[in-house]
């Protein structure tokens, strides 16, 4: 079947009320559904996204001008993981779960206490343009789960991904008022964002995140927000080079650099920053490896890559022309670790070569930037890797390796900082589209909190605190025969009277 997107009119705000009047409708019949039955339409939709890739693959590959088999491997497959993810997980995650019995407080005894998780409501998703089908799909998908109806705002020139995959939605057997395609329009994300919605999750940079926050303050509508990143990437001493130099390689072509986690920023022991960086050069000898970027990411990059070489540092791979084009993948050498270079969310491939003296250096270099999202180290001691990981102020580390573990359905993704907060993906993705309600049931008669307070019955509750969080058996004995004693003279109080 073919959906229809609701067109920027003069009448969109009115339209988009009837829509989602109509998704809220729809979204109460929905979150009713047991999660078992929910998920029964996403084994089906992973069929389907198995039997149309190719489709799909070619959707977001045009998009990008990339090859078929990136977007297969980089968009397809990982939404399909995804959707197995929440076949396998959902119910768990989201069941009602009961306090124990043995954990509550003694003043709380006969009291049952249970923590579940309900939907939001109507869930805004605006989506980027460098992943238009993995990111706001994963999202998508994750939304509806937790049983949520959503409003999808593509970015510009990608509706078409997001038609297909609404599609198939459809064809599985979602009632199309759960999930509405909205035009890609700015105007359309400014309409929705003053509209009768329940939570935002937004996928771009830090500056449109920003205006985003900004709009949703007055309302304290609550947000995820995946912005910008400026990634490090920690190459100690005893690091296995060829691999570090594949992987830095695959972060620079990996979707023409426009990836949020790419590496822009190597912090290289100095006994082995000579050696990376003539190996790196010889990765993009010529001009087959490098392309034009785009105008407005040479004008954001063009003033950065004058003060760095004006500076000391050179061109490792990567040329800029006098008609002010860029050609990249860029590699800067001889960073000085002050510059502005290393603290911009550049969308683009370039990578700044930073020497450093120890790990205490790399990790103090890495830390300052005002972007958190992720990072990645290079070493052949796993333990010391690990050990810096704990050290590193951001969202997910990566031990000899960049980007591709992040694809595991299983890992919440998010960043810090002006990466922006919150997760999406994993379980706790999943669980930021619910909001917890607890439940709690009295069964037993013995109500005190329930009477009129009696005199002497802050000794009460001193012996009480003694006797549960006092140390040494002697004075926790003591508090018991105080307790006893005055519970026993505030029943008689109470007979008397």
């Amino acid at each position: 079947m073919s959906l229809t997107i609701t067109s920027a009119s003069v009448n969109f705000d009115e339209n988009l009320h009837t829509l989602i009047t109509a998704s809220r409708l729809a979204q109460s019949k929905w979150a009713a559904q047991s999660v078992p039955q929910r998920l029964l339409l996403f084994r089906k939709l992973r069929a389907l996204l198995a039997k149309n890739s190719l489709q799909l693959a070619d959707s977001t590959a045009c998009l990008r001008r990339r090859p078929v088999a990136e977007s297969l491997t980089v968009e397809v497959l990982p939404l399909a993981e995804a959707c197995r993810f929440l076949e396998r997980e959902a119910s768990r995650l989201l069941a009602p779960r009961r306090l124990r019995s043995w954990t509550r407080p003694l003043w709380l005894a006969g009291v049952a206490t249970e923590i579940r998780r309900e939907p939001l409501g109507v869930v805004l998703i605006i989506g980027p343009g460098n992943y238009p089908l993995l990111l706001p799909g994963v999202q998508v998908l994750q939304a509806l789960a937790a049983g949520n109806a959503v409003l999808m705002k593509p970015a510009p020139g990608c509706t078409g991904p997001m038609r297909c995959l609404l599609e198939m939605l459809v064809t599985a057997g979602l009632d199309p008022a759960l999930c509405t395609l909205l035009p890609e329009s700015t105007e359309a994300a400014q309409a929705a964002l003053a509209a009768d919605i329940d939570k935002v999750l937004f996928t771009g940079s830090a500056a449109t995140g920003e205006t985003i926050l900004t709009q949703l303050a007055a309302r304290l509508l609550p947000a995820t927000m995946e912005l910008s990143g400026c990634d490090a990437v920690l190459v100690r001493a005893d690091a296995d080079l060829d691999l570090t130099v594949r992987a830095l390689a695959f972060g620079l072509r990996l979707n023409a650099g426009e990836t949020c986690m790419a590496p822009r920023r190597v912090f290289v022991h100095r006994s082995i920053a000579t050696e990376l960086e003539g190996r790196l050069a010889k990765i993009f000898p010529g001009w087959n490896d490098q392309t034009i970027l785009t105008s407005a990411a040479a004008k954001k990059l063009r003033p950065l890559l004058e003060e760095a070489l004006a500076t000391g540092a050179h061109l490792v791979t990567g040329s800029i022309h006098r008609d002010g084009s860029i050609r990249a993948p860029l590699i800067l050498a001889g960073v000085s670790p002050l510059l502005r270079v290393l603290r911009e969310d550049v969308f683009a491939s370039v990578l700044s070569l930073v020497t450093i003296a120890d790990d205490n250096e790399a990790v103090a270099r890495a830390n300052d930037c005002p972007y958190a999202l992720g990072a990645s180290i290079f070493t052949r001691d796993e333990a010391a890797g690990h050990r810096l990981a704990t050290q590193l102020n951001v969202g997910v580390v990566s031990l000899n390796d960049v980007i591709v573990p992040t694809g595991d359905a299983r890992v919440p993704f998010g960043g810090r900082k002006r990466s922006g907060f919150g997760v999406t993906r994993g379980g706790e993705g999943l669980l930021e589209l619910t909001v917890p309600k607890v439940v709690t049931i009295s069964r037993s008669k013995f109500r005190p909190a329930l009477d009129a307070p009696q005199p002497g019955d802050e000794w009460l509750f001193i012996s009480y605190l003694r006797l549960t969080h006092g140390l040494g058996w002697k004075s926790r004995s003591q508090a018991l025969f105080q307790l006893l004693r005055r519970l026993v003279a505030r029943g008689k109080s109470i007979n008397k009277k």
